[in-house]
């Protein structure tokens, strides 16, 4: 039997409602997955599920993942597509590991608190991981922040020590195995959202760069009773609702990149090259020097600017 090889693969999404490993375009019923393991951290308001599954396969490389409409499965499956480089093969090991992310997954309640009480929330989910295949041995472990679970549903064989929660082993379950179980837990980290960031990069080309950010921030969690100390109980004015830039007389060039439902792993360095005319660099400084042209020097303006700019 050939050595085991692990392909990392991360998958982001923001509403889940299952993810099933295919190897072509439909489940094929010879396919057996051995064993299912899962990992749920549940320690903020971005749910975190590290999922690994063992089987046969020759391939060594990252495979390539991309959503697929299939007919549709129970319990509102949603489907990933993952390709696999060769036909599984028999006496090859391989296991997949995958990571995604859940956003908006955890709800307040009560849903209103007063600043002394804790926050409680629920997390809903399966106790048997949903797949196409059968599963001959599973289990999920979920981690809360705290040791303080208020209820949770019970699959048998389920336990719970300190701050894990097990469910299985499950022995021998068959295709689309579905088991829904609640867990209402403590979560007292800041459920902080922000609905809306923009970052503007302004880039001078005598040395500088300015970097401004408007962000729309809400809490999601659990509303508070009667009027928090944050909030300022009484009214104010709002002012520079416009931004203006007395240099510019031909505008200027603006590249805008956008993302929804963002996590911290969405986190990423890029870089941005351009050329620019030595020869535009001269209308931005003339109007504010006119009274001091003859000590400057325009030596530099010969050359092609390139900028590089790490985020």
């Amino acid at each position: 039997m050939g050595a085991m090889a692990i392909l990392r693969l991360a998958l982001i999404f923001s509403i889940f409602t299952s993810i099933s490993l295919l190897a072509g375009y439909s489940p094929s019923p010879e396919l057996q997955i051995d064993t299912a393991e899962r990992r749920i951290d549940l320690n903020s308001h971005i749910v975190k599920v590290f999922l690994t599954l063992k089987k046969k396969n020759k391939s060594y490389l990252p495979l390539d993942v991309k959503p697929t409409d299939l007919p549709d499965g129970p319990n509102g499956t949603k489907y990933y597509l993952i390709h696999l480089l060769k036909p599984l093969g028999k006496g090859e090991a391989i296991s997949l590991e995958v990571l995604y992310m859940l956003t908006h997954s955890l709800e307040p309640f009560p849903e209103e608190i007063s600043l002394s009480e804790p926050q409680l929330v629920y997390y809903r989910d399966s106790a048997k991981f949903l797949s196409p295949y059968p599963i001959k041995q599973q289990a999920t472990f979920l981690k809360t922040p705290t040791s303080r679970v208020e209820s949770f549903t019970r699959v048998v064989p389920a336990d719970r020590a300190n701050t894990e929660l097990r469910y299985g082993p499950y022995e021998e379950q068959p295709p689309y195995s579905y088991s829904p179980v609640i867990v209402h837990f403590e979560n007292n980290n800041v459920f902080a959202v922000v609905e809306e960031l923009v970052r503007e990069i302004e880039i001078s080309h005598w040395g500088s760069i300015q970097v401004t950010e408007h962000y729309k921030l809400v809490h999601a969690g659990a509303r508070h009773k009667g009027n928090p100390s944050a909030v300022v109980p009484f009214p104010v004015e709002q002012r520079a609702e416009r931004k203006y830039s007395y240099l510019d007389v031909v505008g200027r060039t603006v590249v805008v990149l956008e993302k929804a439902n963002v996590v911290p792993e969405h986190n990423s360095p890029f870089q941005v090259y351009y050329q620019f005319s030595p020869i535009y660099m001269l209308a931005e400084p003339l109007m504010l020097t006119s009274q001091d042209q003859e000590n400057m020097s325009f030596d530099t303006l010969e050359r092609t600017f390139d900028c590089e700019i790490k985020y």
